[in-house]
């Protein structure tokens, strides 16, 4: 008889071996997948922004371009010779006659014209000249623009005096106001209303008025 043969088996070492295998390749596969896993889960750093802790100041916002504060400049002081016009008597006639002045302003337009102008109606301080102004009249404002120089007078302008004495101030006034410049065109107001008679003969006053056009109607 043929003798059988038994199946072959592994040894008892082969089969140790080969289970530690197993185990150690199976851990091997579970601890990268678990590396893995946590790599792909872990929190994603958020930078925030780092805020002024308790005390400490904040920096200075920059300024806007063309925001930059610029130094101011001390205003710039003129000096101009104006001419302010009284009345002097010669024999039976009234002349006017200018006195120069020295005035001085920060730059302001119109400041030099109008502190002559108010020179002028606060009355001469030489006794050899005199005024048909009164005395108390005021100067409400004085302007410079294109069509010529505006002056406005109070009502007191008005007051005292015929048509003559009328005619004189309003010499003055013209003469003391274009003193810088003789050409210039004059716009005379009293209390803001052109004045367009003179006196109560009714004598009419053409506006603007110039030293022509004065030389031209009326005379002293």
């Amino acid at each position: 008889m043929q003798e059988q043969q038994s199946p072959r088996r592994l040894p008892v070492a082969a089969i140790a071996g080969l289970s530690v295998l197993i185990v150690t390749t199976g851990s091997a596969v579970a601890w990268w997948s678990w590396n893995s896993a946590r790599r792909n889960s872990a929190p994603v750093a958020i930078e925030h922004s780092q805020s002024p802790q308790a005390g400490q100041a904040s920096p200075p916002a920059a300024s806007p371009p063309g925001e930059q504060t610029q130094p101011k400049l001390a205003p710039i002081t003129v000096e101009k010779t104006l001419g302010i016009y009284w009345l002097k008597g010669s024999g039976q006639e009234v002349a006017l006659t200018a006195v120069p002045v020295k005035l001085s302003s920060n730059g302001e337009p119109n400041a030099v014209l109008k502190a002559g102008m108010e020179k002028l109606l606060a009355g001469p301080t030489d006794t050899s000249v005199t005024t048909t102004i009164p005395r108390n009249t005021q100067l409400r404002s004085m302007a410079t623009r294109e069509d010529g120089i505006h002056v406005n007078l109070s009502q007191e302008f008005m007051t005292g005096g015929g048509s003559t004495s009328m005619t004189a101030r309003v010499a003055q006034v013209l003469y003391t106001a274009t003193s810088l410049n003789p050409d210039a065109k004059v716009w005379l107001s009293v209390e803001g209303k052109p004045l367009e008679v003179l006196g109560g003969e009714g004598l009419m006053l053409e506006q603007p008025i110039t030293r022509k056009s004065f030389e031209r109607d009326f005379s002293l």
